[in-house]
C-alpha cells in the first residue's frame, strides 16, 4: 500500500491534477498545550497527523493531505509552562486564507480533523462563514476522541476523566511511545470530590458550557489517570476514528 498524497510533495502541475480530479483536502489541526508531566506539548497534532495520514492511505487519489495548523486555541492551558496560543480569531482566520488560498486552484471540499477540543468554536464559525464568503466550498471538521465513545467506554476510565487521561494516553501509546514518558505517569483529578463547586458544575453538566482554565481543574492538568491507558487500547481508538472519518468521506460526493 502506498503511502498518502501530500500537498507539501507535490509539485504544482500534479497539485493541478488533484484539484481536477476533485479530490478532498485533510487538514490536519492541534495545538501546542501541555499535556501534563508525561506526554508531549503537541500530542494534539501527533494524533490529527496519524489519522488524517491513515485516512489518506486509505482512500488514495481521492484525498490530499494538506498544510497541517500546528498551534491551536489554548488560553485555558497558559498556566503551565510551553503552552502557546492563537486567538479563536486567528486561528479561524488561518484556516479561512487556507481554504480560500486552495480554492483558488479548484478544490472545493475540505475536512479540517482536529486533534484539540479547544479549536471546535473557531472551526464552526469558520464553516457559517463560508457558506456566505464561497458558497461553493463544501467545509467539514471532525474532532478524534469523540468519535470513538464506544472504544474509550470500553477502558471504563475514572468518573472525571479527558485532557491527558485515559483515552489520549492510549492514543499516544499507539502512535508516538517515544513522546509517552511512562515513568512520568501520573492521575490527576480523578472524581468530582476532587474539584471546587465551580470546577463541579462545569464537569457535570455538558451544557449550558462553562468554559475554565485547566489549573482550576487539576493541579498537574491531567483529567483522569494516565497509567491505566494501553497501546491496545490505543489502537482500538484510533482504528475507530479512522474508520468513522473514511466512511464520512466515502459517502461524500464529488458534485
Amino acid at each position: 500500500m502506498t503511502g498518502p498524497d501530500r500537498l507539501a510533495e507535490m509539485t504544482t502541475v500534479e497539485a493541478a491534477g488533484a484539484a481536477a480530479r476533485g479530490t478532498v483536502v485533510l487538514i490536519p489541526a492541534g495545538a501546542l498545550e501541555q499535556h501534563g508531566p508525561a506526554m508531549a506539548l503537541g500530542t494534539d497534532l501527533v494524533r490529527a497527523e496519524a489519522v488524517v495520514a491513515e485516512v489518506a492511505t486509505n482512500l488514495p487519489g481521492r484525498v490530499v493531505v494538506g498544510p497541517s495548523i500546528p498551534v491551536g486555541v489554548s488560553p485555558h492551558h497558559l498556566r503551565f509552562p510551553g503552552t502557546v496560543t492563537l486567538t479563536t480569531g486567528t486561528f479561524a482566520a488561518l484556516v479561512r486564507e487556507y481554504v480560500t488560498s486552495l480554492h483558488r486552484h479548484g478544490w472545493t471540499r475540505f475536512l479540517v480533523v482536529t486533534g484539540h477540543g479547544g479549536n471546535n468554536a473557531a472551526l464552526t464559525t469558520v464553516a457559517q462563514d463560508l457558506l456566505v464568503s464561497h458558497p461553493d466550498v463544501q467545509f467539514a471538521w471532525s474532532p478524534l476522541t469523540a468519535l470513538a465513545g464506544d472504544a474509550v467506554a470500553a477502558l471504563r476510565p475514572s468518573a472525571v476523566h479527558g485532557h491527558s487521561g485515559e483515552a489520549e494516553t492510549a492514543q499516544m501509546l499507539y502512535l508516538a511511545p517515544h513522546l509517552v514518558h511512562t515513568d512520568r505517569l501520573e492521575p490527576g483529578t480523578t472524581t468530582p470530590d476532587q474539584l471546587d463547586d465551580v470546577s463541579r458544575v462545569a464537569r457535570h453538566h455538558a451544557q449550558p458550557t462553562l468554559t475554565l482554565p485547566y489549573d482550576r481543574l487539576s493541579p498537574n492538568g491531567v483529567l483522569g489517570d494516565p497509567r491505566r491507558a494501553t497501546a491496545d487500547d490505543g489502537a482500538a481508538i484510533v482504528k475507530a476514528v479512522v474508520g468513522r472519518i473514511t466512511a464520512f468521506l466515502e459517502d461524500w460526493p464529488a458534485s
